[in-house]
């Protein structure tokens, strides 16, 4: 994820990819308003503070003020069955999780009890409360001193029992991860650690009740419990004619006097497989619908932590769970290391998932970093022995204690992510990092491909497999850059899109976003031999605790819902196909003739100065800078660090996407033309123009991609780059028109870009063919707000089966599912007739469609 900086601050920023194509940057777009012509984007934690102080109408009202207007109602849409373009990667769809909105603690990991070692807070026994009834007196509180023998924990719950008196009792209740869940004739499975007093007699009763004590649900007694500390199990039976309900708490109590101590209690309800330490059936089922392929572990900030101390350290979290100390999660709440390397594992084995293994590699959230080769030995050390640990025979040392740990056979590993957002490493060391740490994974383990996380073609000499990507973005954004991904530069490294989200909806998608995420996956499918695996984050959300705005899976301690945008991707991933086909779309609008919109200026870690900035429409004067008498007037400035300093603008901050703007939408049919010098810095210059939002760049990006190419970034521009490489200190003159349809950039007079903008697209499509059957699949978005009829026409076509299968997800922009109302959103299934070569359909409106026919190639 985005990275946070310590529990309660995040930040946000753009990483760049090797695409010039529209909103290329990859960054955050918040669906949050400011003043016109522009929108804000704003850190990631403050866009999750803002959603979750109820700003949900302005997120709908930005999806809808983001909707396309009316569209073409008729397209025509040419596939070519018989000449397939590229296989389409077999790992393509997978998933990416960390511990965020208790994804693990809470939600997939399926233990009950929240504090279960009492180690949350040092001071106070959170989420456990006092019982009592009849005349009982009681006390309880933490117990540093007294805690179980040979195990980690540090820490118990010590209960003094005074008195009962007739018929009282007095106990300690848990109130669990917002509520103890409760079904019909369900068994939970029950661990203590406890030990007594002289004197006490027990036994201790184990019950889940109503929160207000009116109903006992399920029931166990423990007996035997002395003086030295012991583990006791038990199991507590619902009756088959309860209702479901969460309202209920976790009792231990007693009937006697005495005091006793617990030091952990544990309650698990069924698990998936009936495993141990396992996962909660409902959530791992909705995961196992999408089909994934791989596993990106353990995500993310968290792999980082807050601090190194705060890492996620894979020693601390394999071995028996009382075993493991826990630590604190960078998003602001503790982890109990419940879900360990080995739960990660076995997650992977039970959905039939490659594990993608993210390694710590000497950066933490707080800038905390390694900075000498010496000084990442033991992160290197650690990240072998880790492999080991995965991949090891049991005659290895860490082979044998993955063994010991309950699995002998290894594990199949073929990718290693180095660190998580390294681009957010201010101070240069990923490059030292990265290519310390792949040398030595290669030279014991050349077989793993390596995925760095910084955009590089290599890192002092060594090359990554692959890089790793993150967007979060408006429906808008997505929609534009669907042709991300259609080129690589020569040699750059295959693309793991890592992270990737519509960010419109709060705890989850609505249909809007799910039609951005629609589109975007059209591009990456299409473009699969380019991006080799991809994967959506978050992933999981309590809703109860919904740190990050936009979330895939929503659940609660009861129930759990798919989001659009997951009922999306179960119908793309259950409808991919073995090879790409080419496809085409036009439509029946024409070009558009007048161009315009707000033109700035702009860097990517780099500084940078910005001179003789003037726009013209003929002879008109639009805008002449005259920064020496006018200072900064009239500019909006994005971010950066912006000043005037001889008689031009210059920006300092040596960080991501910093823009500043001037003009609106009435500067049409114009010519832009500066000056701009590199002071210092990675990359060259963002010469933005016919901008009408921040969320959406339009812009030439010149020395970009680590200085080394230029291109266009421009919704509805086909694709056109350029090797570049921007000089330190050099002026260079700088000139762009805009007009009838077309975009023309020159540099120091040399014309550079000549394109021509398309027509507005309602449609986003991708064609695929599977080999083992041989249906031809259609993936089609309408994002408009009108059916588009289409003509569709399969070239080099044999023998067409009439009827075929389409799946709909269609509804309102801003409709959500939920808890209350977990189906307001799915797909419909139909079949369709009239197939043939050509024939015709009609996508509804602000729909997602999979259309699946049985075609063989001409002359089978």
């Amino acid at each position: 994820m985005l990275q946070r900086k310590q529990p309660n601050q995040t930040i946000a920023c753009s990483q760049r990819s090797p695409r010039p194509t529209a909103g290329a940057q990859g960054g955050v777009s918040t669906t949050v308003m400011r003043a016109l012509p522009f929108t804000t984007s704003l850190t990631r934690h403050a866009t999750a503070m803002l959603l979750c102080c109820g700003l949900l109408v302005l997120v709908a009202g930005r999806a809808m003020a983001q909707s396309p207007g009316p569209r073409a109602a008729h397209a025509t849409m040419t596939v070519n069955v018989a000449q397939p373009l590229h296989p389409i990667s077999p790992i393509l769809y997978g998933l990416m999780t960390e511990e965020i909105n208790n994804s693990y603690d809470g939600g997939l990991y399926a233990e009950l009890i929240q504090n279960r070692a009492f180690k949350d807070n040092a001071a106070h026994p959170v989420h456990w409360s006092l019982v009592t009834s009849g005349n009982a007196a009681a006390t309880m509180k933490l117990d540093e001193f007294n805690t179980p023998n040979h195990t980690g924990l540090t820490s118990s719950l010590k209960l003094d029992v005074a008195s009962v008196g007739t018929g009282g009792r007095a106990g300690v209740a848990n109130d669990g991860y917002w509520g103890i869940p409760a079904t019909p004739d369900t068994t939970y499975k029950a661990t203590i650690y406890a030990r007594a007093a002289a004197g006490f007699s027990g036994p201790l009763t184990l019950s889940i009740e109503s929160k207000n004590g009116s109903a006992v649900l399920a029931s166990a007694q423990i007996s035997g419990i002395t003086t030295d500390w012991k583990k006791f199990t038990a199991t507590l039976h619902t009756a088959a004619d309860i209702k479901p309900a969460s309202n209920n708490l976790f009792v231990v109590s007693v009937q006697s006097p005495g005091t006793i101590w617990l030091g952990y209690v544990s309650l698990f309800p069924p698990t998936y497989k009936n495993q141990a330490n396992g996962f909660r059936i409902d959530i791992i089922k909705k995961l196992k619908a999408m089909r994934p392929s791989f596993l990106r572990f353990p995500g993310g900030n968290y792999l980082e932590g807050s601090s190194i101390a705060d890492r996620f350290n894979w020693k601390k979290t394999i071995g028996p769970v009382t075993q493991r100390p826990g630590h604190w999660s960078c998003w602001g709440y503790p982890s109990s290391d419940g879900m360990g390397l080995m739960e990660f594992l076995m997650w992977c084995q039970d959905l039939h998932m490659q594990p993608v293994l993210a390694v710590y590699d000497g950066f933490s959230l707080n800038h905390e970093h390694v900075s000498t080769k010496a000084a990442m030995q033991p992160f290197i050390k650690s990240a072998l022995e880790e492999i080991q640990y995965v991949t090891g025979s049991v005659n290895t040392r860490w082979g044998a204690v993955r063994a010991k740990d309950g699995h002998p056979k290894p594990f199949k590993l073929n990718y290693v992510e180095i660190g998580n957002e390294d681009f957010y490493d201010n101070s240069g060391s990923y490059a030292m990092r990265f290519s310390t740490m792949a040398r030595a994974i290669r030279a014991k383990y050349p077989n793993i491909k390596l995925i760095a996380t910084v955009h590089a073609a290599d890192f002092d000499g060594v090359k990554p497999d692959l890089v790793d990507d993150h967007f979060y973005r408006s429906a808008t954004a997505m929609w534009n850059d669907t042709h991300h991904y259609d080129q690589l530069p020569p040699g750059f490294p295959k693309i793991f899109v890592g992270e990737w989200a519509t960010t419109e909806g709060h705890p989850t998608p609505t249909l809007n976003a799910a039609l951005g995420d629609a589109a975007w996956l059209t591009g990456l499918e299409r473009d699969s031999n380019n991006v080799i695996i991809c994967s959506y984050a978050p992933l999981l959300v309590n809703v109860n605790r919904a740190e990050w705005g936009t979330n895939l899976i929503g659940y609660n301690a009861l129930h759990c819902f798919g989001s659009p945008s997951y009922y999306m991707q179960v119908m793309f991933s259950q409808n991919k196909g073995s090879v790409v086909l080419p496809l085409t779309t036009q439509y029946s609008s024409h070009l558009p003739q007048s161009m315009g919109g707000a033109i700035g200026v702009g860097t990517w870690n780099t500084a940078a100065e910005f001179k003789d900035i003037k726009v013209t429409r003929g002879a008109k004067v639009l805008y002449q800078s005259n920064f020496a008498a006018d200072g900064k007037s009239g500019w909006h400035f994005r971010s950066g660090n912006w000043q005037v300093k001889n008689g031009a603008l210059e920006q300092t901050d040596i960080a991501t996407n910093k823009t500043a703007f001037i003009g609106g939408n009435n500067w049409k049919n114009y010519t832009l033309s500066l000056k701009a010098r590199k002071i210092s810095g990675d990359e060259g210059f963002l010469i933005s123009f016919c901008s009408h939002n921040e969320n959406t760049p339009s812009w030439w990006n010149i020395g970009g991609w680590g200085n080394t190419r230029e291109g266009l970034e421009m919704p509805d521009a086909p694709g056109d780059f350029h090797p570049s490489h921007i000089k330190t200190g050099k002026w260079y003159d700088i000139r762009i028109k805009v007009g009838d349809g077309r975009v023309r950039c020159y540099l120091d007079g040399r014309l550079i870009h000549d394109v021509k903008i398309q027509a507005e697209r309602p449609l986003r499509a991708t064609a695929s063919r599977d080999n083992r059957t041989g249906d031809v699949i259609l993936k089609v978005v309408n994002i408009s707000d009108t059916p588009v009829s289409t003509s569709i026409s399969l070239n080099g076509a044999g023998t067409v089966a009439s009827t075929g299968k389409c799946i709909v997800l269609t509804g309102p922009r801003n409709a959500q599912n939920s808890i209350a109302d977990p189906h307001n959103v799915v797909p419909t299934k139909h079949t369709i007739h009239n197939v043939s070569a050509d024939f015709t359909h009609v996508f509804p409106p602000r729909s997602v469609n999979v259309l699946r026919f049985h075609v063989s190639a001409a002359g089978q």
